[in-house]
């Protein structure tokens, strides 16, 4: 097996639904060991349908725990809670996102794990931090709703909307990894792990970056401008004789060559629009200018010429066609996860490196698919990873 830069590091994966799980699959894919704890009911998004594959399993679960080992523990359980401490007390690391406290009745909780073993990176995630928001709860869509997100999405006119996905478990499952790897470089250097934590609100102002900025650095609360942006323009959708072309020019050259190619070079030198704010400013004026000159060709013939004389624009795909479309340009977006009669389609990690490359070892477990391998470890003296390697070696042969 090729060598993957996280190999040998062990992860205790307390996580459950987004943010956890999307987190130490990152890691798993890049040759971490990640132990997957559930209950007896599983992980909740084992039940999120529809859509599921064609054999049932859920695709939101498919999407974020590939390349992992389930355990089924009942932490009310003495056996099952013992096996949980031992599991935590061998882990390099350690994700969990339960409400903030909670894990102390099961002697779970940070001071707890790291009185045993000190040098783990015991990483929390939580909607609204360990304060005076623990109490509140950490969905996705509320902490859309409470950041603000959701006053920037829709038409002007309109209601404010959620975006597509959710948006800040994903972040919040970005900031934990690395946050993790920070405290893993730090501990190469004190032998020390730490306490990391993330929470949804936290990395939701972190990530609405210019429109947070305009508020904490301006002053200026921003609003819903549909696809229009607040700093640019032409830097959103703008129609063509068929559908919606997304136009992104950002800088004064781009501009130019934008009113070059559609026939109006005259535009691209008119001092009105000389610079970016300018353009800004007299976006109404500039607006039917180019849509008057864009509406004569479909979006597919434009989004060719546009690209072709470096103005960076695009068409409004469906999922699908943006699947298809990284497909077309080599961006391999697809990977089979698994080996033999088990393997299933699973979308690319999102990095590539040099000289060590994510693997795509595993399908997403059943539940408990991998407890009595586990067990036996943590009740044992022999070392998971030799465990692991036998047990992969059979995978890959089946």
């Amino acid at each position: 097996m090729t060598a993957r830069p996280l190999d040998g590091l062990l992860v205790a994966d307390f996580s459950r639904v987004l943010a956890g799980p999307y987190a130490t699959m990152l890691l798993a894919d890049l040759g971490a060991t990640v132990i997957k704890v559930e209950a007896p009911s599983g992980d909740d998004t084992r039940t999120w349908v529809p859509p599921t594959r064609p054999d049932g399993v859920s695709t939101y679960y498919a999407s974020i725990n590939r390349n992992k080992r389930s355990i089924v523990l009942d932490l009310r359980d003495d056996a099952d809670r013992a096996d949980a401490q031992e599991l935590a007390a061998r882990a390099d690391v350690l994700i969990e996102n339960f409400k903030p406290g909670s894990l102390r009745k099961f002697g779970l909780d940070h001071a707890a794990v790291a009185a045993r073993n000190p040098g783990v990176v015991y990483a929390s995630i939580t909607g609204f931090g360990a304060g005076d928001g623990a109490h509140l709860p950490g969905y996705d869509l509320i902490v859309q709703a409470m950041s603000g997100l959701m006053s920037l999405t829709g038409d002007p006119d309109g209601p404010p909307f959620r975006a597509g996905i959710s948006v800040f478990d994903v972040m919040a499952g970005l900031h934990t990894a690395i946050g993790v790897l920070a405290a893993l470089r730090d501990r190469d250097r004190t032998g020390t792990g730490q306490h990391v934590e993330a929470n949804l609100m936290a990395s939701a102002l972190s990530g609405l970056v210019n429109q947070t900025m305009a508020y904490v650095g301006g002053g200026v609360t921003p609003s819903r401008m549909g696809n229009a942006h607040p700093s640019l323009f032409p830097y959103e959708a703008l129609p063509t004789a068929d559908d919606d072309l997304i136009v992104a020019a950002g800088n004064n050259t781009q501009f130019r060559r934008l009113c070059e190619v559609l026939g109006i070079p005259e535009v691209g030198t008119d001092e009105r629009f000389a610079d970016v704010g300018d353009r800004t400013e007299r976006r109404e004026e500039l607006r039917p200018l180019l849509v008057d000159r864009l509406r004569t060709r479909p979006a597919t013939e434009w989004f060719g010429e546009l690209n072709a004389a470096g103005v960076p624009c695009g068409p409004i795909n469906t999922v699908a066609q943006g699947v298809e479309f990284a497909q077309q340009i080599g961006l391999s977006p697809v990977v089979q996860v698994g080996h033999g009669d088990r393997a299933v389609p699973g979308v690319r990690h999102p990095l590539t490196f040099s000289g060590t490359e994510p693997a795509y070892d595993l399908p997403p477990p059943e539940l408990g698919e991998h407890t009595d391998q586990v067990r036996a470890w943590l009740r044992g003296s022999g070392r998971l990873d030799a465990a692991v390697a036998e047990a992969d070696a059979g995978e890959a042969t089946r």
